[in-house]
């Protein structure tokens, strides 16, 4: 695997190592399983992902900013309103590596 693949994953991982960063991609994969499954994007309102992680705005904000950073997912603005997407293409590089070796 070249250098800047593994680079790529490492970061990815190393974002996903944080329990509330996981369960924030996690819940962002739940809420939009079935779109990804037919292929579309789906967004999510990220207030409504925020249930039962009892984190303040400014340590959401970085895990966001990590997770976006790390290719997992987009953001945008509307508003005062931040809308969540996983990165389909973050998401198939994970599936692939984890699937490599199986």
């Amino acid at each position: 695997m070249p250098k800047d693949d593994v680079d790529r994953l490492a970061r990815m991982f190393k974002a996903l190592s944080n329990p509330n960063r996981l369960r924030l991609f996690m819940n962002l994969l739940e809420e939009s399983k079935l779109d990804l499954a037919k292929g579309r994007i789906h967004d999510c309102f990220l207030v409504k992902l925020l249930g039962g992680l009892e984190l303040g705005a400014p340590t959401v904000s970085h895990h966001v900013k990590e997770l976006a950073d790390a290719g997992l997912i987009h953001t945008q603005r509307e508003g005062k309103q931040l809308i969540c997407s996983v990165d389909p293409d973050g998401l198939a590089e994970l599936r692939t590596a984890l699937t490599l070796h199986t």
